[in-house]
């Protein structure tokens, strides 16, 4: 046993030794480990060390939002709520396509110069003057009070709205800014450009503004 312990101390020390011998040249020359850089100048570290997922993969239909997780407490944020209820009072009777374009709307506006920063700003909008049909989104100043009484529909366009504050890409509707049903023709709709129709809903994108010069 003691002989045992003595050859394993013997080489540490020599291994140690080796090291010793190595380590001045690279401390003169102040060199540094290579790394393998692979696609888009990123090296193996930044890959493995990315801390955000891939965006979900999209399938608009019933049987993919119904296959998803509820969504739990940790993601019930305030601008999850307010994207939430526009969608419930807004697009439960849409289609499941239908309910991502109306999210896409209001994704777009609150990175838009022309509207409030946030979601809930987006969703709020108008709603301060307290005059009936003044805001953006009727079901805020229709004078109906909101009360969530289909739990079901609400926990499937709360699915949609986390998709779309987690990252899911946003293409159908091309950049709209503004929506209406087909139910109505108002006045900006003349020349604002449409982008697309989904459902029940035109889809438009506001122009362009060229600066003076």
């Amino acid at each position: 046993m003691r002989r045992l312990i003595v050859c394993v101390i013997a080489f540490a020390l020599t291994a140690g030794m080796g090291a010793a011998e190595a380590t001045p040249s690279n401390v003169k020359n102040k060199t540094k480990p290579r790394q393998l850089v692979l696609f888009d100048g990123k090296s193996l570290r930044d890959i493995f060390s990315s801390k955000k997922a891939k965006p979900t993969e999209i399938s608009y239909s019933r049987a993919f939002i119904d296959s998803l997780p509820k969504v739990g407490d940790e993601h019930r944020s305030a601008e999850w709520q307010c994207l939430s209820e526009a969608l419930y009072f807004e697009a439960r009777g849409e289609s499941v396509k239908g309910q991502f374009a109306v999210a896409e709307v209001i994704m777009n506006r609150s990175t838009h110069t022309s509207f409030p920063a946030s979601v809930c700003g987006v969703i709020n909008q108008g709603t301060a003057s307290g005059r009936k049909y003044q805001c953006q989104f009727t079901y805020n100043c229709d004078g109906i009070t909101n009360k969530v009484h289909e739990r079901d529909a609400y926990e499937r366009v709360g699915k949609v709205a986390h998709l779309l504050l987690d990252g899911a890409p946003k293409q159908l509707t091309d950049g709209a800014t503004h929506y209406h049903t087909k139910a109505v023709n108002p006045r900006w709709a003349r020349t604002f450009p449409r982008t697309t129709t989904i459902g029940v809903h035109h889809f438009y994108r506001m122009p362009t503004r060229l600066s003076k010069n």
